[in-house]
């Protein structure tokens, strides 16, 4: 599978007793400081999870390339700075950006999210916290709409973006493969403003 098709991760086990609530994190933009706990995230969704229908581990080069292609086009890529995990001692505990949701100009108020948070840091609100800065970017940028692509199986992604105010809006059955099954795409979105296009 191409990396277009995104889906979105979020928290999907409640803190434990031995796993306490940590202190939110920090949001801010990423830098190319960040790259080595974005890696880290990004391959353990790829190697382990359906929320990235890709198979294949990508490398620090390759994600140096894809956060300095979004910042080129004026996009955020948002960093969660926690207290540092297991999984990511750098304190990178989630990370969250959109693009283009189409690459025709029609579609140009229109951008696609996806929102990832490491294994050992879900259930605590980090994703929430991620999409809502997102979200919020993504009004100050003038789009009208966000979409996203999640796995239909992904029951606490859909809660979450329902909490939000995204409404599912599409459902592809078997649009995909992963793990040796078919996986259901859904399309939720959110109207980000009233506003009548500019042209």
């Amino acid at each position: 599978m191409v990396q277009r098709s995104k889906t979105t991760s979020v928290p999907t086990a409640a803190p434990t007793a031995d796993r306490p609530q940590p202190d939110m994190p920090t949001i801010r933009d990423a830098t190319p400081a960040d790259l080595n706990g974005i890696l880290a995230i990004y391959n353990h969704a790829v190697a382990h999870t359906t929320a990235i229908w890709n198979e294949t581990l990508v490398d620090l080069p390759n994600r140096a390339k894809w956060l300095a292609d979004r910042q080129a086009l004026g996009y955020p890529v948002l960093v969660a700075i926690g207290p540092g995990t297991a999984l990511v001692p750098a304190g990178v505990v989630g990370y969250a950006s959109f693009g283009d949701w189409r690459a025709f100009d029609g579609y140009r108020y229109t951008v696609e999210h996806s929102v990832y948070v490491s294994a050992d840091a879900r259930g605590q609100g980090v994703g929430g916290k991620l999409m809502a800065a997102l979200v919020e970017r993504a009004r100050s940028l003038g789009k009208h709409v966000m979409v996203g692509a999640v796995e239909a199986g992904n029951a606490p992604s859909l809660a979450l973006h329902r909490r939000l105010g995204f409404v599912q809006t599409g459902l592809m059955p078997q649009v995909g493969t992963k793990f040796g099954r078919w996986l259901d795409l859904a399309f939720v979105q959110l109207q980000l403003n009233e506003a009548l296009p500019l042209r």
